[in-house]
């Protein structure tokens, strides 16, 4: 399957030694980093890799103690691989770094005394490891990216659509009508059931069994709770789970500001804002915070204490939601239920994982806009609405345009693109087109 990120990781690969960094790829579990790299491997090192998971191969771990000096470690690599590494061609592959503390602290001295070898760490847990004691973490001296679930682009491609891609983005920069509208919202509500899990989507292009594919994402989530009693103490791990547990909940509501009563009768900040934050470090969930100012720069207005928490894969909040894929996927029994929170998780992951903060904005308790975005080619920010049908009536939005004349607006819906009013009409499939 192609990943979008793969063109990231060739520009790093071609990168002279003497401005590249060791890589660190960042990920939640099964998000196909591995495999990520193994085609980065295939497609431009001729395969001439190396590579070592650090959670499973103890002599792999032992060859970062003591001595951190890169000839050292290469030297002690090689002769547990039986292959040679040479800087300048070979890819070295620490995978699952973060069982090694060392392994990461060993990457500073890489960039200073062996920026000739490429070397590619990657990590599911990685900023959960982050915060424990014992090491030093390399800033500076890696060049991170993060890889998060398939988008929706990714999923077409990997169902065979993917011809179609250019022509939905051509559409959004023009506003013209998309011919295969009604197919490719069919196709979205697929996505809304199946995520962006690699596993699940490849099982689904291959076969078209939700059952099945519904399967696998009860087993990746009872994988993300073993990690949780893996990486915390019980007490955390009980606090981590019940917040995790709490997501669908908290996006059914109307307001789907969360609340922390809603983890647990009770619930405080004090008890578990620190749950919040191993899950966000963990790319297991994305915040989205208020704003009550939209002037730019957004970042100075935001409140900390307000926010939205979404599952960074919404196939992961279907699943979890015991949303039917007869319902999402059937025209009728989608207008008798409520998708909105589902939805709008769908789209803060597409705006996630093009790279952008999320935001929303309210005006006290009269208007609220789902997403507030600050893009490099607008001299405003811009409000972004989600609507999980083609009901697009909605007096937030004019609330907003009204106050802070922002040069553009979407709205996002399953009516085709166009311009209504001044408002860019945004299909739903074409959330990956944001700032993209």
């Amino acid at each position: 399957m192609q990943r979008n990120l793969l063109r990231r990781l060739t520009a790093w690969a071609n990168t002279p030694s003497d401005s590249r960094k060791p890589l660190l790829l960042y990920g939640a579990r099964q998000t196909g980093k591995t495999y990520l790299l193994s085609e980065l491997a295939a497609t431009t090192f001729r395969n001439d890799s190396v590579r070592f998971d650090l959670e499973r191969d103890a002599r792999a771990r032992q060859a970062f103690e003591q001595d951190l000096t890169p000839t050292t470690i290469i030297r002690r690599l090689s002769q547990i691989s039986g292959r040679t590494i040479t800087p300048g061609h070979t890819l070295l592959i620490l995978d699952e770094i973060q069982a090694s503390n060392r392994a990461l602290t060993s990457l500073k001295y890489f960039c200073e005394d062996m920026p000739g070898l490429h070397i590619a760490a990657a990590g599911s847990l990685l900023g959960v490891a982050v915060n424990r004691q014992g090491f030093s973490m390399p800033v500076g001296k890696v060049h991170t990216m993060t890889l998060h679930p398939m988008s929706f682009d990714e999923f077409l491609d990997a169902t065979g659509s993917g011809a179609l891609i250019d022509e939905i983005r051509d559409c959004y920069r023009h506003a013209q009508p998309f011919y295969l509208h009604d197919d490719m919202l069919e196709r979205f509500w697929q996505y809304v059931i199946v995520g962006g899990m690699p596993e699940a989507v490849s099982r689904f292009a291959a076969t078209g069994d939700y059952d099945t594919v519904r399967d696998i994402q009860l087993t990746i989530a009872d994988l993300y709770a073993a990690d949780m009693a893996k990486y915390a103490t019980p007490e955390e791990t009980a606090r981590i789970r019940d917040t995790w547990r709490s997501i669908p909940a908290q996006l059914a509501k109307d307001n789907h500001k969360f609340q922390y009563k809603l983890v647990k009768t009770g619930g405080r900040a004090s008890v578990y804002s620190s749950a919040i934050s191993w899950l966000l470090a963990a790319g297991l969930v994305n915040r989205c915070t208020r704003i009550s100012n939209a002037q730019l720069p957004l970042a100075m207005h935001e409140d900390a204490a307000a926010f939205k928490i979404y599952m960074s894969d919404t196939g992961l909040l279907s699943a979890r939601s015991q949303l039917e894929p007869a319902i999402a996927t059937d025209r009728e029994y989608r207008s008798r239920i409520d998708l909105g929170g589902i939805v709008e998780n769908y789209v803060g992951q597409a705006l996630s994982t093009n790279g952008i903060p999320l935001r929303y904005w309210t005006s006290g308790n009269t208007a609220e806009v789902d997403f507030v975005i600050q893009l490099a080619d607008t001299s405003a920010a811009v409000p972004v609405e989600v609507k999980s049908s083609d009901n697009t009536r909605s007096r937030s939005l004019s609330v907003y345009r009204d106050r802070y004349r922002p040069d553009e607006a979407i709205r996002l819906s399953t009516k085709n693109f166009g311009i209504d009013n001044g408002i860019h009409s945004v299909p739903l499939y074409a959330a990956f087109c944001i700032g993209g």
